[in-house]
């Protein structure tokens, strides 16, 4: 695959994370591209599973919020389509609004 495939499959759920974490390591050199759309997208999945655990929370206690929450749930698929195309530009740009929080945080 190419760093620009990889950059982008990075984005792809978890399972697409992985796979692309797992090409990264295996390649001989490492390229900027992936390591820093590998660290954007794992911030997504992060901010996307801690979005759930609230919604749930929330949801258990007001459930009249279900179709308010439905969309915020979509917010983190927004900033992972964001991610790939700025992947498939093979430009290094955060996500908006939680991509600075994420930039240098993570090395692989």
């Amino acid at each position: 695959m190419t760093n620009k495939t990889v950059a982008m499959v990075a984005y792809i759920t978890i399972i697409g994370w992985v796979i692309a974490y797992l090409t990264y390591k295996k390649s001989t050199e490492k390229n900027t591209l992936i390591n820093y759309h590998l660290g954007q997208s794992l911030g997504i999945i992060i901010i996307s599973v801690v979005l759930s655990v609230i919604s749930v929370v929330v949801l258990a206690i007001v459930p009249a919020l279900g179709s308010l929450f439905y969309l915020i749930s979509l917010i983190p698929f927004v900033f992972m389509l964001l991610g790939i195309i700025a992947a498939s530009n093979e430009t290094e740009r955060p996500v908006p609004l939680v991509g600075k929080i994420f930039e240098g945080k993570f090395s692989f």
